[in-house]
């Protein structure tokens, strides 16, 4: 990690390019993982932790059977003619409807780079060749927190896709954060391809389901609509995990000023729904970002404390080894030089080591000569083997407890990792403060407004 923990400055180009405050949050929350110099994620993979960046946008993934109206729901939110309609199967692939600076059309490996997170679905279901990307410049409704997944139109019948599509679209609904289900009231509504889609997307993102009733100013009289909507429940509640109380299936038609119709248009619930997900993702993101810095500065805590037990215990080892080679050293160095003081006369061992030293030598020969003979005379053998031993035992401890040595970390390191604590208490839980704060004033002046 660099020495100066300044935080980068992401203002200039966020200030000039983001209108709203949940947009700003959420891009700045993500720059806070993603800063390639002070990123939480590239901070937690040096602690062996994996973190991931949270997204800009939702996603909402839009599916149902072919001429359910999901491309013509998409346009009008965006209020650009971004996908192509009809009663044909226009849409036979997945198309990302994004907002950015500049109007693009992308295809395969290029949709990829923008969401590398769905790599795994795509590679596995083999879709490269059927994806696309749209980038509008709109900024109409909350469209610049939005990706729209249009899915294929699903049919039944003998109709071949060249995917395993049932897969696919369940594999976009569990990285989705909205999914809205489109059930066209002319004739398809109860496609049993469908059917079994949502069924199977039940059964792990059964919250994030929504389900609509389009085209409904097509559909005829109130008596037809309601006798299609009962159709639809009654078959969605025969499912094991359908059948829920309280299922609620809005009636929503694209507003035509110069087509009037009777009929109750829902199509604001489904914004309000779409804007209510946007301000759990800003709060989810907030959130999880106390979460993650409470991780990191966690895992710092344990790692310096586990580097400071690891020191103790190498002090540890090499103590226990010095000892073991002193003893597997000294022991037979006393016993030699023992024997060979014994053969000296006081005058000439005083001479050769001083007065003061010669007495204590001769004390400490006096006690090993003494154990010596101490030993039978036929036991002495196996004595000086079992001393040998000893030895040997005592060597070898010292370089078992010479190799008991754990990893610490270096003086860089650890100055990294105290940087890396200080950075993410100081700055980046500060950070999330402001932003927590900056969202709740927006929530209040929305309240108050309303």
């Amino acid at each position: 990690m660099s020495g100066n923990r300044k935080p980068r400055s992401v203002t200039n180009t966020l200030e000039t390019a983001i209108t709203t405050p949940s947009e700003r949050i959420l891009q700045e929350c993500h720059s806070l993982y993603t800063d390639e110099e002070n990123g939480l994620v590239k901070m937690a993979s040096r602690l062996n932790l994996r973190l991931l960046a949270p997204r800009k946008k939702i996603i909402v993934m839009i599916m149902g059977n072919h001429s359910a109206g999901k491309s013509s729901f998409i346009n009008w939110y965006v209020e650009e003619h971004i996908q192509k309609t009809g009663v044909a199967i226009e849409t036979q692939g997945f198309t990302f409807v994004t907002s950015g600076r500049k109007r693009e059309s992308l295809t395969g490996n290029a949709t990829l780079h923008l969401y590398p997170h769905f790599r795994p679905i795509l590679e596995f279901k083999g879709l490269m060749d059927y994806l696309s990307a749209e980038i509008s410049t709109s900024k109409q409704k909350k469209f610049s927190l939005v990706t729209f997944v249009d899915t294929p139109g699903l049919v039944d019948g003998d109709m071949v896709y060249p995917f395993d599509v049932n897969g696919a679209i369940t594999s976009f609904g569990e990285q989705a954060d909205l999914i809205f289900v489109f059930f066209d009231p002319m004739g398809q509504a109860l496609c049993k391809r469908t059917i079994n889609i949502v069924e199977k997307l039940s059964e792990k993102c059964g919250d994030k389901l929504r389900f609509y009733l389009s085209k409904a100013d097509e559909a005829g009289r109130e008596t037809d609509r309601q006798r299609v909507m009962m159709q639809i429940v009654q078959e969605l509640c025969r499912r094991p995990g359908l059948n829920k109380c309280g299922f609620e299936m809005p009636t929503i038609y694209i507003p035509d000023p110069q087509k009037p119709s009777r009929c109750v248009n829902q199509i604001g619930e489904v914004c309000e729904t779409i804007e209510k997900s946007i301000n759990q993702a800003v709060q989810k993101t907030l959130d999880q970002l106390e979460k993650d810095c409470d991780l990191i500065v966690s895992s710092i805590s344990n790692k310096l404390e586990q580097d400071r037990n690891n020191v103790k215990y190498n002090k540890s080892s090499r103590l226990n080894s010095f000892l073991c080679w002193i003893l597997a050293f000294f022991l037979p160095a006393v016993f030699i030089t023992s024997f060979l003081i014994n053969t000296f006369v006081p005058d000439q061992l005083g001479d050769l080591v001083g007065d003061g030293v010669a007495p204590t030598l001769y004390f400490i020969t006096y006690i090993v000569l003494s154990l010596w003979e101490w030993i039978p005379e036929d036991g002495q053998v196996v004595a000086v083997i079992t001393f040998g031993a000893a030895c040997y035992l005592f060597l070898f401890l010292a370089r078992y407890f010479a190799r008991q040595r754990s990893k610490t970390l270096t003086k860089k390191e650890k100055k990294n990792l105290i940087e890396c604590n200080e950075y993410v208490k100081d700055v980046v839980k500060t950070k999330k403060k402001k932003l927590y704060k900056e969202y709740l004033k927006q929530c209040a002046a929305e309240y108050d407004f309303n």
